[in-house]
């Protein structure tokens, strides 16, 4: 089994393709995977790119979904740490990557720049390899 983390832009990916996730995988993400999605497709409706039923049902979507969510005291320690490391404002980024240190095999992210951060810190994965 291949453990992967994925963040919030991936979760939504995911659904809005109506992609499955390979057999003998499993997804990982911290607990504000739910919170960022809600965000982010919130955004999307204000700006006009997506309607509000639309987004529910991405929503629905992501809240079906097989995966595993964690906020545990050891990954929120390693996700402080990392942040500082890396001289991050925030810890949200520093979430993901924790949760891909801690719980998976690679991290799968749409985020570029995050990713462009963190290589040589966690292992990367493209968005296919889940599929």
């Amino acid at each position: 089994m291949t453990r992967y983390a994925i963040d919030a832009p991936t979760a939504i990916r995911l659904v809005r393709e109506g992609a499955t996730v390979a057999a003998g995988h499993q997804l990982v993400a911290p607990n504000v995977l739910r919170s960022q999605a809600l965000s982010l497709l919130y955004r999307e409706v204000r700006r006009g790119e997506l309607d509000r039923a639309g987004a529910r049902a991405l929503l629905d979507g992501i809240t079906t979904m097989k995966i595993r969510l964690l906020g545990d005291r050891v990954s929120r320690s390693v996700a402080w740490q990392l942040a500082e490391q890396l001289g991050w404002e925030d810890t949200v980024g520093a979430e993901y990557v924790a949760v891909a240190k801690l719980q998976a095999d690679a991290l799968v992210t749409a985020d570029a720049e995050l990713a462009r951060q963190v290589a040589g810190v966690v292992r990367l994965a493209p968005f296919e390899a889940l599929l």
